[in-house]
C-alpha cells in the first residue's frame, strides 16, 4: 500500500505548479535541445546530444517524483488538528537538550519544505518523533548522528 503524503492545499498547489511548469516549459526547452544536437550529426562523439539527453533524462525523474507526490496527496485541513499536542501545521519551540539550544520547527507537508527556516516535513522522523507530545514532554529521536533528544517549549499554530 502507497503511504499517503500529508500536505495543505498551499502545497498541493504549489507542487501542482511546478509539475505544470517541468512539463510545459523546461521539458520542451530540453528537447529543442536534443534536437538541435542530434542535428550537428554523428550522435557517437557529440558531447550536446548526450549530456541533453542525460539532462532530459533527469528532468523525468523529477517530473515523475512531483506527480508521484500528487497522486499520494492526502490534503489536511490544519483547522482540524488538535491545538494542544505537535501535530500537522504547527510551530514547536524545542530545547535541544544535548546542545542546550533553543531551535524552531513548523511542521509542513510536501511542497512547503525549506530547511533554511526550519519548516520540516511532517513525514521526516524529527517530525514524526514529536508528533502527538505535549508542552513539557521530553522525546528522543535517533537520527544518523546518534540520538537527539528535546524538551516540547511551546507549541503554536497560525491563525486557520
Amino acid at each position: 500500500m502507497l503511504e499517503r503524503i500529508p500536505m495543505t492545499r498551499v502545497g498541493y498547489d504549489k507542487l501542482k505548479a511546478e509539475l505544470d511548469h517541468l512539463e510545459h516549459v523546461e521539458k520542451p526547452k530540453l528537447a529543442q535541445r536534443v534536437a538541435d544536437a542530434r542535428a550537428e550529426g554523428d550522435l557517437s562523439e557529440n558531447a550536446e546530444y548526450h549530456g541533453a539527453r542525460e539532462s532530459l533524462g533527469m528532468l523525468e525523474a523529477k517530473i515523475n517524483q512531483k506527480r508521484d507526490q500528487l497522486s499520494r496527496a492526502a490534503l489536511v485541513d490544519p483547522s482540524k488538528v488538535p491545538k494542544d499536542e505537535v501535530a500537522f501545521g504547527c510551530t514547536v519551540v524545542v530545547k535541544d537538550l544535548d546542545l542546550d539550544d533553543v531551535e524552531e520547527f513548523t511542521l509542513v507537508g510536501a511542497g512547503e519544505e525549506d530547511y533554511t527556516v526550519g519548516k520540516i516535513l511532517i513525514t521526516s522522523p524529527l517530525a514524526q518523533g514529536m508528533v502527538g507530545k505535549k508542552v513539557g514532554q521530553t522525546v528522543e529521536i535517533v537520527v544518523p548522528m546518534g540520538t537527539t533528544r528535546f524538551e516540547i517549549l511551546e507549541i503554536r499554530y497560525e491563525d486557520t
